[in-house]
């Protein structure tokens, strides 16, 4: 557990600024326009890339592309499991006609049910959190290359 503390730390950050972004958006009413949610990547890739600079300066010696990628992982299935029960409380407790205008926007020919919606935004955040941490990691990685044997330096 003590591997993960620091992934968790930074997914439970990202988080907060997941929500924090949410809620921004539904104070103008913006977060029912489904283009607003791209910058949930920019978020969470910031979250991943942090998390998997400041694994790197806490391993030092002993990190490799395993670590550094589970770090990754880590930081943005937290992340992305706390801003799915967030975004489910939210959908169901707080603005119960929530679900109801992003469907009558955006599926209008669907009949999607609640548990879809909830599905979708889970998927939406494993996948790009598996995107990102492959794409960080290759800044991150030790070369083979005899004239550069680091990665990004800190």
């Amino acid at each position: 557990m003590k591997l993960f503390s620091l992934p968790i730390r930074f997914g439970i950050a990202t988080s907060g600024s997941l929500i924090a972004y949410f809620l921004i958006l539904s104070l103008f009413n913006l977060h029912t326009n489904v283009f607003y949610s791209l910058f949930n990547a920019v978020i969470t890739g910031f979250g991943i890339f942090e998390a998997i600079k400041y694994f790197k300066i806490q391993k030092e010696g002993s990190f490799n592309y395993g670590k550094g990628f589970a770090a990754g992982l880590v930081t943005g299935f937290v992340a992305t499991i706390i801003f799915t029960i967030f975004f489910a409380f939210y959908s169901t407790e707080i603005n119960l006609n929530f679900l109801d205008e992003l469907s009558k926007v955006w599926f209008k020919d669907y009949d999607t049910s609640e548990g879809i919606v909830f599905f979708t935004v889970a998927i939406m955040g494993f996948a790009t959190t598996v995107v990102l941490t492959l794409s960080f990691m290759q800044l991150f990685k030790g070369s083979n290359n005899p004239k550069r044997k680091s990665g990004v330096k800190i």
